[in-house]
Protein backbone atom coordinates (compact mmCIF):
# COMPACT_ATOMS: atom_id res chain seq x y z
CA UNK A 1 0.00 0.00 0.00
CA UNK A 2 1.56 3.17 -0.78
CA UNK A 3 2.76 5.59 2.12
CA UNK A 4 2.18 2.93 4.79
CA UNK A 5 3.29 4.00 8.18
CA UNK A 6 5.99 6.41 6.34
CA UNK A 7 5.33 9.65 8.43
CA UNK A 8 5.74 7.27 11.70
CA UNK A 9 8.93 6.06 13.44
CA UNK A 10 10.45 2.36 12.47
CA UNK A 11 9.08 -0.28 14.19
CA UNK A 12 9.84 -4.43 13.82
CA UNK A 13 6.28 -4.72 15.32
CA UNK A 14 4.45 -5.17 12.45
CA UNK A 15 7.01 -6.52 10.37
CA UNK A 16 7.20 -9.37 12.93
CA UNK A 17 4.31 -10.24 12.74
CA UNK A 18 4.02 -10.10 9.04
CA UNK A 19 7.15 -12.55 8.77
CA UNK A 20 6.18 -15.26 11.44
CA UNK A 21 3.19 -17.10 10.55
CA UNK A 22 3.42 -19.26 13.73
CA UNK A 23 1.89 -16.16 15.73
CA UNK A 24 -2.00 -17.26 16.73
CA UNK A 25 -4.76 -14.80 16.28
CA UNK A 26 -4.82 -13.00 19.62
CA UNK A 27 -1.52 -11.99 18.99
CA UNK A 28 -1.99 -10.72 15.73
CA UNK A 29 -5.10 -8.96 16.78
CA UNK A 30 -3.32 -6.69 19.46
CA UNK A 31 0.00 -6.44 17.78
CA UNK A 32 -0.39 -6.54 14.16
CA UNK A 33 -0.02 -3.43 12.35
CA UNK A 34 1.11 -1.75 14.89
CA UNK A 35 3.42 0.92 13.92
CA UNK A 36 4.77 3.89 17.12
CA UNK A 37 5.52 7.75 16.27
CA UNK A 38 8.69 9.00 18.02
CA UNK A 39 6.80 9.13 20.95
CA UNK A 40 6.92 5.53 21.72
CA UNK A 41 2.71 5.52 22.74
CA UNK A 42 1.37 1.95 23.58
CA UNK A 43 -1.85 2.48 22.44
CA UNK A 44 -1.85 3.60 18.35
CA UNK A 45 -2.01 6.86 17.86
CA UNK A 46 -5.18 9.05 16.32
CA UNK A 47 -3.36 11.03 13.29
CA UNK A 48 -6.90 13.11 13.36
CA UNK A 49 -5.57 15.52 10.24
CA UNK A 50 -6.85 15.83 6.63
CA UNK A 51 -3.18 16.90 4.65
CA UNK A 52 0.20 15.99 4.88
CA UNK A 53 3.23 18.59 4.23
CA UNK A 54 6.20 18.45 2.17
CA UNK A 55 10.26 19.17 2.56
CA UNK A 56 10.02 20.77 -0.94
CA UNK A 57 8.25 21.48 -3.67
CA UNK A 58 10.20 18.27 -4.92
CA UNK A 59 9.52 16.34 -2.57
CA UNK A 60 5.70 17.30 -3.14
CA UNK A 61 5.99 16.95 -7.06
CA UNK A 62 7.71 13.38 -6.67
CA UNK A 63 4.95 12.11 -3.76
CA UNK A 64 2.22 12.74 -6.24
CA UNK A 65 4.13 11.27 -9.26
CA UNK A 66 4.63 7.88 -7.23
CA UNK A 67 8.72 8.36 -7.43
CA UNK A 68 8.68 8.05 -3.39
CA UNK A 69 6.94 7.05 -0.70
CA UNK A 70 4.34 8.80 1.86
CA UNK A 71 1.13 9.88 2.40
CA UNK A 72 -0.81 12.66 0.51
CA UNK A 73 -3.88 13.41 1.38
CA UNK A 74 -6.32 10.87 4.19
CA UNK A 75 -9.13 10.30 1.76
CA UNK A 76 -5.87 8.53 0.08
CA UNK A 77 -4.49 7.26 2.74
CA UNK A 78 -3.85 7.49 6.62
CA UNK A 79 -1.13 6.63 9.26
CA UNK A 80 -4.28 5.44 11.48
CA UNK A 81 -6.29 3.78 9.16
CA UNK A 82 -2.86 1.98 7.53
CA UNK A 83 -2.95 0.42 11.06
CA UNK A 84 -6.35 -0.72 10.71
CA UNK A 85 -6.03 -2.20 7.47
CA UNK A 86 -3.17 -3.88 8.23
CA UNK A 87 -4.14 -5.53 11.16
CA UNK A 88 -7.25 -7.29 10.00
CA UNK A 89 -5.37 -8.20 6.84
CA UNK A 90 -3.11 -10.00 8.70
CA UNK A 91 -5.59 -11.63 10.21
CA UNK A 92 -7.41 -12.70 6.93
CA UNK A 93 -4.52 -13.77 5.63
CA UNK A 94 -5.29 -11.47 2.17
CA UNK A 95 -2.62 -10.00 0.10
CA UNK A 96 -3.94 -6.27 0.17
CA UNK A 97 -6.76 -4.45 1.58
CA UNK A 98 -8.77 -0.97 1.57
CA UNK A 99 -10.84 0.41 4.43
CA UNK A 100 -14.12 2.27 3.61
CA UNK A 101 -16.16 4.86 5.82
CA UNK A 102 -19.31 1.98 5.94
CA UNK A 103 -20.27 -1.64 4.89
CA UNK A 104 -22.43 -0.38 2.53
CA UNK A 105 -19.20 1.67 0.65
CA UNK A 106 -17.44 -1.75 0.72
CA UNK A 107 -20.41 -3.15 -0.80
CA UNK A 108 -20.42 -0.78 -3.51
CA UNK A 109 -16.76 -0.42 -4.21
CA UNK A 110 -16.38 -4.36 -4.64
CA UNK A 111 -18.77 -4.16 -7.13
CA UNK A 112 -18.70 -0.89 -8.77
CA UNK A 113 -15.04 -0.50 -9.20
CA UNK A 114 -14.75 -3.15 -12.21
CA UNK A 115 -18.03 -4.03 -13.48
CA UNK A 116 -19.17 -2.39 -16.69
CA UNK A 117 -22.35 -2.37 -19.35
CA UNK A 118 -22.74 -6.01 -20.57
CA UNK A 119 -21.31 -7.77 -17.57
CA UNK A 120 -23.30 -10.49 -15.64
CA UNK A 121 -23.65 -10.59 -11.87
CA UNK A 122 -25.20 -13.44 -10.27
CA UNK A 123 -26.44 -13.35 -6.12
CA UNK A 124 -28.63 -15.50 -3.76
CA UNK A 125 -32.06 -14.05 -2.99
CA UNK A 126 -31.81 -13.93 0.73
CA UNK A 127 -28.75 -10.57 1.07
CA UNK A 128 -29.59 -7.65 3.50
CA UNK A 129 -31.73 -5.58 2.11
CA UNK A 130 -29.58 -2.58 0.60
CA UNK A 131 -27.20 -5.29 -0.85
CA UNK A 132 -30.14 -6.59 -2.62
CA UNK A 133 -30.40 -3.07 -3.57
CA UNK A 134 -27.36 -2.56 -5.04
CA UNK A 135 -27.61 -5.62 -7.32
CA UNK A 136 -31.28 -5.48 -8.13
CA UNK A 137 -31.51 -2.09 -8.86
CA UNK A 138 -28.55 -0.08 -9.48
CA UNK A 139 -26.43 -2.23 -11.54
CA UNK A 140 -28.88 -2.79 -13.87
CA UNK A 141 -29.58 0.89 -14.66
CA UNK A 142 -25.13 0.71 -15.98
CA UNK A 143 -26.40 -2.00 -18.02
CA UNK A 144 -25.29 -4.75 -16.26
CA UNK A 145 -27.68 -8.23 -16.27
CA UNK A 146 -28.52 -10.01 -12.90
CA UNK A 147 -29.46 -13.09 -11.98
CA UNK A 148 -31.02 -14.21 -8.68
CA UNK A 149 -30.85 -17.56 -7.66
CA UNK A 150 -31.62 -20.01 -4.74
CA UNK A 151 -28.52 -19.78 -2.79
CA UNK A 152 -28.97 -23.00 -1.08
CA UNK A 153 -29.16 -24.86 -4.15
CA UNK A 154 -25.51 -25.09 -6.34
CA UNK A 155 -27.60 -26.50 -9.91
CA UNK A 156 -29.32 -22.88 -10.01
CA UNK A 157 -25.65 -21.31 -9.34
CA UNK A 158 -24.43 -23.94 -12.12
CA UNK A 159 -27.65 -22.97 -14.26
CA UNK A 160 -26.83 -19.15 -14.05
CA UNK A 161 -23.14 -18.86 -13.83
CA UNK A 162 -22.40 -18.27 -18.14
CA UNK A 163 -19.42 -17.08 -19.95
CA UNK A 164 -20.94 -13.32 -19.53
CA UNK A 165 -20.67 -13.44 -15.68
CA UNK A 166 -18.47 -11.45 -14.43
CA UNK A 167 -18.84 -11.70 -10.09
CA UNK A 168 -20.65 -13.25 -8.06
CA UNK A 169 -21.71 -12.19 -4.84
CA UNK A 170 -23.06 -13.67 -1.87
CA UNK A 171 -23.18 -13.59 2.17
CA UNK A 172 -22.93 -16.17 4.18
CA UNK A 173 -24.79 -17.34 6.65
CA UNK A 174 -27.07 -15.31 4.95
CA UNK A 175 -29.24 -11.93 7.11
CA UNK A 176 -31.92 -12.97 8.08
CA UNK A 177 -32.73 -16.24 7.78
CA UNK A 178 -28.79 -17.44 8.28
CA UNK A 179 -29.09 -19.42 5.00
CA UNK A 180 -25.45 -21.11 3.77
CA UNK A 181 -23.84 -21.18 0.80
CA UNK A 182 -21.19 -23.60 -0.34
CA UNK A 183 -18.58 -21.40 -0.97
CA UNK A 184 -16.54 -23.37 -2.59
CA UNK A 185 -18.80 -24.85 -4.86
CA UNK A 186 -19.76 -21.37 -6.03
CA UNK A 187 -15.78 -20.21 -6.57
CA UNK A 188 -15.59 -23.25 -8.70
CA UNK A 189 -17.92 -22.60 -11.08
CA UNK A 190 -17.51 -18.68 -10.96
CA UNK A 191 -14.08 -19.42 -11.63
CA UNK A 192 -14.51 -21.66 -14.48
CA UNK A 193 -15.48 -18.59 -16.49
CA UNK A 194 -12.74 -15.97 -14.73
CA UNK A 195 -15.47 -14.58 -12.42
CA UNK A 196 -14.39 -13.04 -9.31
CA UNK A 197 -16.35 -14.00 -6.15
CA UNK A 198 -17.27 -11.44 -3.29
CA UNK A 199 -18.33 -12.82 0.02
CA UNK A 200 -19.77 -10.73 2.37
CA UNK A 201 -18.33 -12.27 5.68
CA UNK A 202 -20.26 -10.15 8.05
CA UNK A 203 -22.10 -12.80 10.17
CA UNK A 204 -19.45 -15.48 10.62
CA UNK A 205 -16.47 -12.12 11.13
CA UNK A 206 -12.73 -13.60 10.37
CA UNK A 207 -12.82 -15.74 13.75
CA UNK A 208 -15.46 -18.34 12.46
CA UNK A 209 -14.88 -18.37 8.56
CA UNK A 210 -12.16 -17.54 5.95
CA UNK A 211 -13.77 -17.50 2.88
CA UNK A 212 -10.35 -16.73 0.78
CA UNK A 213 -9.49 -20.34 1.88
CA UNK A 214 -12.70 -21.71 0.41
CA UNK A 215 -11.81 -20.32 -3.34
CA UNK A 216 -13.51 -16.08 -2.28
CA UNK A 217 -11.51 -13.38 -4.45
CA UNK A 218 -12.70 -10.56 -2.62
CA UNK A 219 -14.04 -10.37 1.17
CA UNK A 220 -15.94 -7.80 2.61
CA UNK A 221 -17.17 -6.35 5.77
CA UNK A 222 -19.31 -4.17 7.86
CA UNK A 223 -16.85 -3.36 10.42
CA UNK A 224 -19.29 -1.30 12.15
CA UNK A 225 -20.52 -4.80 13.49
CA UNK A 226 -18.71 -7.38 15.15
CA UNK A 227 -15.18 -5.68 14.36
CA UNK A 228 -16.33 -2.58 16.60
CA UNK A 229 -18.43 -4.61 18.20
CA UNK A 230 -19.60 -1.98 20.71
CA UNK A 231 -21.74 0.10 19.15
CA UNK A 232 -19.53 3.10 18.04
CA UNK A 233 -18.04 3.49 14.66
CA UNK A 234 -19.18 2.97 11.24
CA UNK A 235 -16.37 1.12 8.91
CA UNK A 236 -16.09 -1.20 5.95
CA UNK A 237 -13.59 -3.72 5.09
CA UNK A 238 -12.45 -4.89 1.39
CA UNK A 239 -9.90 -7.47 0.44
CA UNK A 240 -8.56 -9.52 -2.00
CA UNK A 241 -5.38 -9.63 -3.90
CA UNK A 242 -2.47 -7.27 -4.65
CA UNK A 243 -3.38 -6.35 -7.70
CA UNK A 244 -6.95 -6.20 -7.68
CA UNK A 245 -7.32 -4.19 -4.32
CA UNK A 246 -4.37 -2.01 -5.63
CA UNK A 247 -4.76 -1.66 -9.67
CA UNK A 248 -8.77 -1.61 -9.48
CA UNK A 249 -10.07 -0.97 -5.61
CA UNK A 250 -8.07 1.87 -4.36
CA UNK A 251 -8.16 4.41 -7.40
CA UNK A 252 -11.97 3.86 -7.67
CA UNK A 253 -11.72 4.70 -3.64
CA UNK A 254 -9.41 7.68 -3.97
CA UNK A 255 -11.39 9.24 -6.28
CA UNK A 256 -15.02 8.52 -5.54
CA UNK A 257 -14.19 9.31 -1.67
CA UNK A 258 -15.62 6.82 0.61
CA UNK A 259 -13.36 7.59 3.25
CA UNK A 260 -12.65 5.91 6.40
CA UNK A 261 -12.21 8.39 9.40
CA UNK A 262 -9.09 7.95 11.54
CA UNK A 263 -10.82 8.45 14.93
CA UNK A 264 -13.16 5.40 13.57
CA UNK A 265 -10.34 3.79 12.20
CA UNK A 266 -8.96 4.17 15.87
CA UNK A 267 -11.78 2.40 17.62
CA UNK A 268 -12.00 -0.42 15.10
CA UNK A 269 -8.35 -1.35 16.01
CA UNK A 270 -8.86 -1.09 19.60
CA UNK A 271 -12.36 -3.60 18.31
CA UNK A 272 -9.83 -5.99 17.01
CA UNK A 273 -7.97 -6.01 20.34
CA UNK A 274 -10.64 -8.58 21.57
CA UNK A 275 -12.53 -9.49 18.56
CA UNK A 276 -11.95 -13.02 19.29
CA UNK A 277 -13.02 -13.01 23.15
CA UNK A 278 -15.89 -11.05 22.17
CA UNK A 279 -16.88 -13.70 19.48
CA UNK A 280 -16.39 -16.68 21.14
CA UNK A 281 -18.42 -15.60 24.39
CA UNK A 282 -21.35 -14.37 21.89
CA UNK A 283 -21.44 -17.56 20.10
CA UNK A 284 -21.17 -19.43 23.57
CA UNK A 285 -24.25 -17.51 24.58
CA UNK A 286 -26.20 -17.71 20.87
CA UNK A 287 -25.53 -22.08 21.20
CA UNK A 288 -27.37 -21.70 24.97
CA UNK A 289 -30.64 -19.01 23.55
CA UNK A 290 -30.83 -21.09 20.42
CA UNK A 291 -31.10 -24.62 22.75
CA UNK A 292 -33.62 -22.52 24.89
CA UNK A 293 -36.03 -21.70 21.70
CA UNK A 294 -35.81 -24.58 20.29
CA UNK A 295 -37.50 -26.11 23.10
CA UNK A 296 -40.08 -23.00 24.03
CA UNK A 297 -43.50 -23.79 22.51
CA UNK A 298 -44.04 -20.29 21.69
CA UNK A 299 -41.78 -20.70 19.05
CA UNK A 300 -42.71 -22.40 15.75
CA UNK A 301 -38.88 -23.14 14.25
CA UNK A 302 -35.49 -21.67 14.98
CA UNK A 303 -32.68 -21.23 12.34
CA UNK A 304 -28.86 -21.69 14.34
CA UNK A 305 -26.07 -22.79 11.66
CA UNK A 306 -24.90 -24.67 15.52
CA UNK A 307 -27.58 -26.77 15.74
CA UNK A 308 -28.07 -30.44 13.96
CA UNK A 309 -31.73 -29.55 13.17
CA UNK A 310 -30.75 -26.35 10.41
CA UNK A 311 -31.29 -27.56 6.86
CA UNK A 312 -27.38 -27.10 6.13
CA UNK A 313 -26.16 -28.01 9.42
CA UNK A 314 -23.29 -30.16 7.77
CA UNK A 315 -22.19 -27.44 5.21
CA UNK A 316 -21.74 -25.45 8.17
CA UNK A 317 -19.85 -27.30 10.23
CA UNK A 318 -17.47 -27.76 7.12
CA UNK A 319 -16.80 -24.10 6.08
CA UNK A 320 -17.74 -22.60 9.54
CA UNK A 321 -15.76 -23.08 13.03
CA UNK A 322 -19.02 -22.42 14.92
CA UNK A 323 -22.36 -21.15 14.54
CA UNK A 324 -22.39 -17.42 14.10
CA UNK A 325 -23.58 -14.91 17.02
CA UNK A 326 -27.04 -14.44 15.17
CA UNK A 327 -29.97 -16.57 15.61
CA UNK A 328 -33.08 -16.29 13.97
CA UNK A 329 -36.68 -17.75 15.05
CA UNK A 330 -40.32 -17.56 14.01
CA UNK A 331 -42.91 -17.11 16.54
CA UNK A 332 -46.21 -18.82 16.84
CA UNK A 333 -48.55 -15.77 16.02
CA UNK A 334 -49.18 -12.64 14.03
CA UNK A 335 -46.79 -9.38 13.57
CA UNK A 336 -49.03 -7.78 16.52
CA UNK A 337 -48.28 -10.69 18.75
CA UNK A 338 -44.37 -10.73 17.87
CA UNK A 339 -44.59 -6.68 18.35
CA UNK A 340 -46.02 -7.83 21.69
CA UNK A 341 -43.09 -10.05 22.26
CA UNK A 342 -40.52 -7.65 21.39
CA UNK A 343 -41.94 -4.86 23.22
CA UNK A 344 -42.09 -6.88 26.50
CA UNK A 345 -37.90 -7.45 26.54
CA UNK A 346 -36.22 -5.49 29.29
CA UNK A 347 -32.92 -6.77 28.64
CA UNK A 348 -32.39 -7.79 24.93
CA UNK A 349 -32.98 -4.14 23.12
CA UNK A 350 -34.73 -3.45 19.62
CA UNK A 351 -32.91 -2.72 17.44
CA UNK A 352 -31.60 -2.93 13.16
CA UNK A 353 -27.80 -3.26 14.10
CA UNK A 354 -26.32 -6.16 15.14
CA UNK A 355 -23.04 -7.33 16.39
CA UNK A 356 -22.71 -5.85 19.33
CA UNK A 357 -21.43 -6.33 23.10
CA UNK A 358 -25.12 -5.64 23.46
CA UNK A 359 -27.96 -8.14 22.46
CA UNK A 360 -30.22 -6.41 20.33
CA UNK A 361 -33.03 -7.67 17.79
CA UNK A 362 -35.34 -6.70 15.55
CA UNK A 363 -38.21 -7.44 13.01
CA UNK A 364 -36.84 -8.08 9.42
CA UNK A 365 -39.48 -7.48 7.49
CA UNK A 366 -40.41 -4.37 9.01
CA UNK A 367 -37.04 -2.66 9.07
CA UNK A 368 -34.02 -4.16 7.74
CA UNK A 369 -36.07 -6.03 5.09
CA UNK A 370 -38.79 -3.81 4.48
CA UNK A 371 -37.55 -2.56 1.29
CA UNK A 372 -37.85 -6.39 -0.12
CA UNK A 373 -41.08 -6.92 -1.90
CA UNK A 374 -43.79 -9.22 -0.16
CA UNK A 375 -43.18 -12.08 -2.71
CA UNK A 376 -39.57 -12.08 -2.45
CA UNK A 377 -39.76 -12.34 2.07
CA UNK A 378 -42.74 -14.89 1.71
CA UNK A 379 -40.20 -17.14 -0.57
CA UNK A 380 -37.45 -16.50 1.91
CA UNK A 381 -39.02 -17.17 4.57
CA UNK A 382 -39.13 -13.60 6.07
CA UNK A 383 -42.76 -13.78 7.94
CA UNK A 384 -44.20 -11.31 9.87
CA UNK A 385 -43.08 -13.23 12.95
CA UNK A 386 -39.15 -14.02 12.10
CA UNK A 387 -37.25 -12.23 14.69
CA UNK A 388 -33.51 -11.80 14.21
CA UNK A 389 -31.51 -12.01 17.87
CA UNK A 390 -28.11 -10.93 17.71
CA UNK A 391 -26.49 -12.17 20.88
CA UNK A 392 -24.46 -10.07 22.75
CA UNK A 393 -21.99 -10.59 25.95
CA UNK A 394 -24.43 -10.56 28.42
CA UNK A 395 -24.83 -13.24 31.25
CA UNK A 396 -26.92 -15.78 29.22
CA UNK A 397 -28.66 -16.96 31.93
CA UNK A 398 -30.58 -13.19 31.76
CA UNK A 399 -30.74 -13.37 28.48
CA UNK A 400 -32.81 -16.56 28.70
CA UNK A 401 -34.82 -15.22 31.50
CA UNK A 402 -35.56 -12.11 29.22
CA UNK A 403 -36.73 -14.18 26.63
CA UNK A 404 -38.60 -16.65 28.36
CA UNK A 405 -40.32 -13.63 30.31
CA UNK A 406 -41.50 -12.27 26.77
CA UNK A 407 -42.51 -15.57 25.24
CA UNK A 408 -44.24 -16.33 28.41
Amino acid sequence: MVGVFLCLEDSNMSKDTDQNPKLGIATQLIRGGTNRSRFKETSEAIFMNSGFVYDSAEEAAGRFKGENEGFIYSRYANPTVNMFEERIRLLEGAENVRSTSSGMAAVNGALMSFLKTGDHVVAPKALFGSCLYIIETILPRFGIDITLVDGTDNTQWEQAIRKETAAVFLETPSNPTLEIVDIETVASLAHAVDAKVIVDNVFATPILQKPLELGADIIVYSATKHIDGQGRSLGGVILGKEDFIEEVVAPYLKHTGPALSPFNAWTLLKGLETLDLRVQKAVDNAEQVADFLAGNKAVKRVLYPGRSDHPQYDLARKQMKRGSSLVAFELNGSQQETFAFLNKLSVIDISNNLGDSKSLITHPTTTTHSSVSDELKAELGISESLVRLSVGLEDSDDLVRDLDGALG
